[in-house]
């Protein structure tokens, strides 16, 4: 255990990234991580919202250890999803706006695999130690971690920049007992005097740079919480479907990697306005295990049927699609007609999204 590694058997760790496809992979020491400190701050202020166990892992997310006491390392990956490594044909949503990242296969399953293969892999080479992987599904500061592994700096919009790849990749890491020869070297700070990522936000939930209030951020409002956005709100939302890119998109350092008309057509996209409504049409007439169904194994089906058409309600009403104006009418006359005894709190919250939407179409 804790085998202290030579260069030659980190290179060999290496090729086995490379084989996997993992060419963007560094290490750092599993140690209290250096934002820590900012993390608890922006906890005790609440600026995670409804983001509870942001909260409870904070302990752990402080000494990572914790979740293999035996790991002294991590090497940290990055992996890009634009354009989507995965991509799904049968995807269900192709004209409403998502975010880039969700526009395939969940990237919890395929990624998380492809780490675990590692996993299994560098297990073999190196019997007695130990190798765990995680993508987001672990309390682990991730942006913190891949820093130190020299993937990047933190950028004003929160997000890691690879000053030669940019910021849309996913980030997973595996935490060994392996002790590198060579660790990683950290980025300087490059977002320079650019204010972008904050000026273009509609919500304006980055408050200063790398600072972000959660409860004012489009991916929270149409993924995390589900309650209904505040009025003010709402409306900023704008017609996102689900998550939301523009901080990133807007970021010049993914204007030079992958090109300034391709970002510029993420910021402003041409999307057919009767594709829009046959979807958002789908979405509000669909059973709920229909929807799920056809979700499976995307990333969409982390907020379920509910959510989906919860946002679907918002979006109508926002693009002022009065074609839908007789759907969401049979909409609230079929939550209407529940017993309001029996009726869930869901149910209650989208009845109450519909009526207002409803009442903005009118």
């Amino acid at each position: 255990m804790d085998l202290s590694v030579t260069h030659e058997q980190q290179e060999q760790v290496s090729s086995i990234l490379n084989q996997s496809g993992l060419t963007r992979h560094g290490w750092a020491r599993l140690e209290r991580p250096f934002s820590f400190d900012l993390y608890e701050s922006w906890i005790e202020q609440g600026l995670q919202g409804q983001m509870e166990y942001l909260k409870r892992h904070s302990p752990i997310k402080a000494e990572p250890t914790q979740i293999l006491p035996q790991a002294k390392s991590a090497i940290a990956v990055a992996f890009d999803y634009f354009p989507h490594p995965k991509p799904n044909a049968k995807h269900p949503l192709k004209s409403s706006r998502i975010a880039l990242y969700a526009r395939g296969e969940d990237y919890h399953i395929w990624l998380q695999k492809k780490l675990d293969d590692v996993c299994t892999k560098l297990s073999e080479e190196f019997p007695g130690e130990v190798f765990k992987a995680s993508t987001d599904s672990a309390p682990v500061l991730e942006r913190d971690l891949a820093a130190r592994a020299g993937l990047g700096w933190v950028g004003k919009n929160t997000c890691l920049i690879d000053p030669k790849a940019g910021s849309l990749f996913f980030i997973g890491e595996i935490l060994t007992s392996l002790v590198p020869d060579q660790i990683g070297t950290i980025h300087p700070d490059r977002c320079g005097t650019c204010t972008r990522c904050i000026d273009i936000c509609p919500t304006q939930a980055i408050i200063e740079p790398r600072k972000l209030d959660a409860r004012l951020c489009i991916p929270y409002l149409n993924i995390e919480t589900k309650t209904p956005p505040p009025p003010e709100l709402k409306k900023q939302i704008g017609d996102w479907m689900f998550g939301c890119d523009l901080c990133q998109t807007i970021c010049p350092w993914n204007e030079k990697a992958f090109g300034k008309s391709t970002m510029q057509n993420e910021i402003n996209p041409e999307a057919s306005r009767n594709d829009l409504i046959k979807e958002l049409k789908w979405i509000l007439e669909s059973e709920d295990k229909t929807l799920e169904f056809s979700l499976k194994d995307t990333p969409l089906l982390r907020r379920g049927a509910y959510g989906l058409k919860k946002n679907a309600l918002i979006v109508a009403a926002n693009k002022k699609i009065s074609e839908l104006r007789p759907i969401l009418k049979r909409f609230t006359e079929a939550l209407s007609e529940k017993d309001s005894k029996t009726r869930s709190e869901k149910d209650n919250w989208l009845l109450e999204l519909a009526l207002s939407s409803l009442q903005e179409l009118n």
